[in-house]
């Protein structure tokens, strides 16, 4: 029992020992988890590409739709771009792991045929996924290129919808973006134009689509743009061949041009040389940028046929990676090659 005397004595050193304790705690480093690096190599095919990921709400896990290059098979120059499905996989445990699960069933008419850059939302109970489809398998670049919608009520079984009227049928890389009215927006590369300039189109059932004449940059050719919301202002990411290009907006209309992130060489396994077509997830105050690599380059778009026409195994195969996108002085960058903390959890719209 404490007495009179002695209380104020107690106080005294029952608040010292708190002081202590919360020093003590202080100085305890933050456990980070780690991203794996690479992120993902497909086991099957070895050439995953422009990933985009999208939340299970009936697993309640993370997956990663990208293009299944087939990295694996010796085939005359580019014909390993083409004949690809759209692989998935995903992770149970916020990211730390991931597993391959198959490709997505999407055929809806004979023969072998292409799936490129998919892109995935889900609206009003259902889920969305726009990816361009090509005919045929192809050694060289070319083919019609149409942007097929799809819809879904687990990820697993889809129905194939249309082919939405877009600026042309040589149409690629499709990124969505829902703004604050309830319109959606789609960003997408129209090959038809020159140096395939971005063009946007926008709908409000995601059906019927109103799209713009001009391009979004006139003159300026890039590709795999990606569009979304972070610290206050619009972002919009474009493959640029060396790196990605960051644009800021107000209004989604009006870009201001910034710098790039993902220019330099990384260091990381299979984090070189630079990173190309993504997605992005922004989770409260967190943004990761998602990309794949083609590690046994020195340049990413330098790949040069050996004798006999193929590209070298070591130039075709590519991997996911993943990477903390920070908010600095108005613009934004990402310093790969610094430990941060990657947690993939749930995002509050899953519950």
């Amino acid at each position: 029992m404490i007495s009179r005397k002695t209380y104020p004595i107690t106080c005294f050193l029952l608040f010292i020992g708190w002081l202590w304790v919360t020093e003590a705690r202080a100085q305890v480093p933050k456990t980070i988890h780690l991203a794996p690096t690479p992120l993902f190599r497909d086991p099957i095919t070895d050439g995953v590409a422009d990933p985009a990921l999208i939340y299970n709400k009936e697993e309640k896990s993370w997956w990663m739709l990208y293009t299944q290059r087939r990295a694996n098979v010796d085939a005359a120059d580019v014909a390993y771009c083409y004949g690809t499905a759209i692989g998935i996989a995903s992770t149970a445990d916020e990211g730390r792991t991931w597993v391959y699960r198959g490709t997505l069933d999407l055929d809806f008419e004979k023969g072998q045929n292409t799936f490129w850059a998919p892109d995935v939302v889900y609206h009003d109970g259902q889920y969305h996924l726009f990816v361009t489809y090509i005919r045929g398998v192809r050694n060289h670049w070319g083919g019609e290129a149409k942007m097929a919608h799809y819809t879904s009520s687990n990820l697993w079984d889809w129905k194939f919808l249309e082919f939405p009227q877009l600026t042309s049928k040589k149409v690629i890389d499709p990124s969505l973006f829902r703004d604050q009215k309830g319109i959606w927006h789609m960003w997408y590369k129209d090959e038809a134009q020159p140096e395939g300039n971005l063009f946007v189109a926008e709908s409000k059932d995601l059906k019927n689509w109103e799209t713009h004449a001009k391009p979004v940059f006139p003159g300026h050719g890039q590709e795999g743009p990606k569009v979304f919301q972070f610290k206050g202002y619009y972002w919009l990411l474009t493959d640029e061949w060396a790196g990605m290009r960051v644009y800021r907006s107000t209004d989604l209309i009006h870009w201001e041009k910034q710098g790039r992130i993902l220019d330099d060489k990384g260091k990381r396994p299979d984090d070189t040389p630079t990173g190309a077509h993504g997605d992005v997830i922004v989770l409260k105050d967190k943004a990761y940028v998602f990309y794949f690599t083609h590690p046994g380059r020195e340049e990413h778009t330098k790949a040069e046929n050996d004798k006999n026409g193929v590209l070298p195994y070591a130039l075709r195969r590519s991997s996911a990676q993943v990477a903390e996108l920070r908010f600095e002085e108005g613009t934004l960058i990402a310093r790969r090659d610094e430990p941060f903390d990657f947690v993939l959890s749930a995002p509050p719209d899953s519950f």
